[in-house]
């Protein structure tokens, strides 16, 4: 992973410069956002899920760095005042708070178009179809049925009282949707067979449920230092959780549960997938 932020890192800058304009600060705000460290999961698993196929390592890449700006646009817009209203990300100020809240929302929707650029150059793949597909399942997982319709059910949270199945769907709208297509790009960019799609569907499935339960346990248990975020945000809030439904110990027996259940969905692919089995227990063991 620390050689995938580093290569991502670099891909980003490249696909990010500065400019002298006068829009300068929009770039400069977007740069903060994507350049402020992070685990690059979602990159990890679309490099990962591309080498099973063989896919070029450099348009690979590129999928990765579109599905991190997507990610980072999703975060700079997650933390304004009128989402969650949060002033640390990744142990930094929040963007809202280094500019404000009208480059805030003009810099991840810079990054969100982005993304969908990036995707449809040739430079990404060479086959027309596969960058359409690419542009079209990226656009399902962070829109309406996707991220973005997760957000709007996190905000019902707050004011609502959801039970264990609407929490689940919620996590798998905002969270599991992009990592789905994160571990599904590299079978999209490889072109692969039916079976092995759907084995990276349910990978990615369990994994990011277990993620997400993570996240909430995080929130209950860890440091701001720790986690490079504010915690007890749900709780301050109210909201719903799979931890203050199940309880500490039943949470954390269940993103066990689904981590293994996870590995075992690419046993189709044998020791090939070992990187991604091993995701699958950093998810439930890490600390941010």
């Amino acid at each position: 992973m620390a050689e995938t932020v580093e290569a991502v890192e670099v891909e980003i800058d490249h696909l990010l410069p500065t400019t002298a304009l006068p829009e300068a600060s929009l770039f400069e705000a977007m740069r903060y956002a994507c350049l402020g460290g992070g685990k690059r999961l979602r990159p990890f698993l679309l490099l990962e899920s591309s080498k099973l196929f063989a896919v070029n390592q450099a348009c690979a890449l590129r999928a990765a760095a579109a599905v991190e700006f997507i990610h980072c646009y999703s975060l700079i817009h997650d933390d304004l005042p009128a989402m969650d209203n949060s002033d640390l990300r990744r142990g930094r100020p929040t963007v809202h708070k280094v500019y404000d809240d009208a480059t805030a929302v003009l810099a991840g929707d810079a990054l969100l178009t982005l993304a969908f650029e990036i995707l449809a150059d040739p430079e990404t793949h060479e086959d027309p179809k596969v960058r359409c597909l690419l542009v079209a399942e990226l656009a399902k997982a962070a829109g309406g049925h996707g991220m973005v319709g997760g957000q709007v059910l996190d905000l019902i949270a707050e004011h609502e009282a959801l039970d264990l199945g609407a929490i689940t769907r919620l996590q798998r709208l905002k969270t599991g949707a992009l990592i789905a297509f994160s571990c599904e790009a590299g079978a999209i960019l490889g072109r692969a067979s039916l079976p092995q799609h759907l084995a990276l569907r349910a990978f990615a499935h369990d994994l990011g449920l277990a993620f997400q339960i993570v996240d909430d346990l995080l929130d209950v248990e860890g440091t701001p230092e720790e986690t490079g975020k504010a915690t007890q945000q749900d709780v301050v809030a109210g909201k719903a959780t799979f931890v203050s439904l199940l309880g500490v110990e039943r949470a954390r027996d269940q993103a066990l549960m689904l981590a293994t259940q996870a590995a075992n969905h690419l046993e189709i692919f044998g020791n090939r997938a070992d990187l991604l089995k091993q995701v699958a227990e950093f998810v439930v063991e890490r600390r941010n």
